[in-house]
């Protein structure tokens, strides 16, 4: 087991890097109060091959691995500019359709992902389900005339209404009338499908949304994988997405600390730089150290994940956790470096807050991750 970087994803984290830097985090702030989108940068991404670099050659990728989309996740996050639709369209669906989709369905979903000209929104949670996907009620019945019908309600689904379609986890009803987990690609102008955007307490980007499907048909090619896909098509996806949520929180928390080690440096009070102070250096150095695991095991995760090793699962909810951890840390200590300045916009770091919080949050909540390392690691019994 080798985490050296090769030469190629070494030129791909500089070529990220390089070109993200190009629009930072003033870009991202000027459009989320605007209401915007990053259109330009998500397009770039998308023409310089970024945003594909794991889908599958024949379709229009880079051909590589989860390594590779958490290197491209990183950096554009290092830079101050996080795209949260990476983390669903490029990881999520992508690699749900790469893995468990029909030819079909690969070749006309895959190219369009790649490039960035296709954006692809995820919907798995509902307000009286949370954590508890088993309490699932979006359901899809056989339609007599052909196809399926779905019905539900989903509830914090990002980018809604920069999408143009949704990968819904449903519970399908199958011939014999038995409900079985699935997974369907919803065209986000179909017919009953609507949403309503979510008042949020922080200024991001990226809006969430309730989503209802009322009774929208669908045919039967937006069945992923066909009916025996179940569970394999959903587990295929939500490996990446924690992975590339911890790439996003290292991101954010060498961005986070670059500037708050810059500011130590320069800002002086009583005749030296604050940073000369240990109240002030140690906060920054710990959570330098910090970053670093997390960043180590998010690589590991990623790396298990591309040799199909089971030990993946574990490995990406323990660098999930590290590093949402490490970036509430990584963002804390900078606003105290900066004073009263942490807090203004204009320096950057006060609107991380409320981003780097929501990663204790979600995909997966910092207590399933706990749950799930102590019964299936540690053999303790089920406590949920």
């Amino acid at each position: 087991m080798d985490f050296a970087e090769t030469d190629e994803q070494r030129m791909l984290r500089s070529a990220v890097a390089s070109m993200a830097g190009k629009y930072g985090h003033e870009y991202i702030w000027a459009k989320a109060k605007a209401g915007e989108k990053t259109t330009e940068l998500w397009a770039e991404a998308g023409k310089a091959g970024f945003l594909g670099v794991a889908v599958p050659e024949e379709y229009g990728g880079g051909g590589g691995g989860m390594v590779d989309l958490a290197i491209v996740t990183e950096e554009i996050a290092a830079a101050g500019c996080p795209l949260l639709l990476i983390v669903v369209s490029p990881a999520i669906a992508a690699s749900v359709i790469a893995t468990s989709g029909t030819q079909d369905q690969r070749e006309r979903w895959l190219p369009g992902i790649a490039d960035g000209t296709v954006k692809i929104s995820f919907a798995i949670t509902e307000p009286d389900a949370g954590s508890n996907s088993h309490n699932i009620t979006t359901s899809a019945r056989p339609d007599p005339d052909g196809g399926w019908r779905l019905t539900g309600h989903k509830y914090y689904i990002s980018g809604v209404d920069e999408s143009d379609a949704t990968l819904v986890v449903a519970r399908m009803q199958d011939s014999k009338g038995t409900l079985r987990p699935a997974m369907f690609m919803v065209p986000t102008d179909s017919p009953g499908y609507t949403y309503q955007p979510i008042e949020m307490a922080f200024v991001a980007a990226e809006r969430q949304f309730s989503v209802f499907f009322d009774d929208v048909h669908l045919p039967d090619e937006a069945l992923i994988g066909g009916e025996e896909a179940g569970l394999k098509a959903l587990f295929a996806g939500l490996n990446p997405e924690r992975i590339t949520v911890a790439a996003q929180s290292n991101g954010l928390g060498r961005y986070a600390l670059e500037k708050g080690a810059a500011y130590a440096r320069d800002r002086s009070v009583w005749g030296k730089p604050i940073g000369a102070h240990q109240a002030v250096a140690h906060p920054l150095a710990k959570a330098h150290i910090e970053v670093e695991l997390a960043r180590l095991a998010t690589t590991r995760a990623a790396w298990l994940y591309d040799q199909n090793d089971p030990a993946a699962g574990e490995a990406a909810n323990v660098a999930k956790y590290a590093a949402a951890e490490a970036a509430i840390n990584a963002v804390d200590a900078s606003v105290q470096a900066h004073g009263g300045n942490g807090m203004s916009a204009e320096y950057g770091i006060g609107p991380l807050i409320g981003s780097v919080r929501t990663t204790r949050i979600a995909p997966v909540s910092r207590e399933m991750i706990l749950n799930f390392v102590a019964q299936h690691t540690l053999g303790l019994p089920k406590s949920y």
